[in-house]
């Protein structure tokens, strides 16, 4: 398992892409796929230096099924299937971002579309196939503990800043109350 996690790691810290282009390279197959930015996105929060980019840190770490499918439809459209997408906009609310309520509180559309542009302008990818991604992603995240990431996280490293924002996010719109 450590070697199968060490290949990971190792493909996952290449040079990270644009969104556009890593949208149209990522497979079909399954793995995991970090999320980076320079530490001027979030100023406040830790993160593991890329090792082909030291600029740039490691934000958010996932895995899926399908990486395209995960990244494409889910990260990069929909905050109701994300919790990335639910965490940066509970970290970007005091910008203005708007929700409602569905069966869960997510964005309204044109702050979907919003967020989307905001993670092309700061965010790069990279992500490796690995058909353990479950394990793989386990080993990873508790060994590099991405500040985005609160479930699998030892205690000591998740990151107080990120379970308010995500608190808040969640308190931001609330469930209409059942009519009597």
């Amino acid at each position: 398992m450590l070697a199968r996690a060490e290949e990971s790691l190792r493909r996952l810290s290449v040079a990270p892409q644009k969104l556009d282009i890593a949208a149209k390279r990522v497979g079909r197959g399954g793995g995991v796929y970090a999320w980076w930015a320079a530490p001027s996105v979030f100023p406040e929060l830790p993160g593991t230096p890329n090792r082909a980019v030291p600029g740039l840190r490691l934000l958010y770490l996932g895995r899926a099924t399908s990486l395209r499918g995960r990244i494409v439809r889910n990260h990069l459209r929909r905050s109701g299937s994300s919790t990335l997408r639910r965490t940066l906009a509970g970290l970007l609310m005091s910008e203005g971002y708007r929700t409602t309520w569905t069966d869960r509180v997510v964005l309204v559309p044109e702050d979907e579309d919003r967020l989307t542009a905001w993670m092309s302008a700061h965010l790069l990818l990279t992500w490796a196939e690995d058909e353990q991604s479950v394990t793989t992603e386990a080993e990873l995240v508790r060994r590099l503990h991405p500040p985005l990431n609160v479930s699998g996280v030892d205690p000591e490293h998740v990151q107080a800043s990120v379970v308010a924002a995500k608190n808040a996010y969640n308190a931001s719109s609330q469930a209409p109350e059942p009519t009597p």
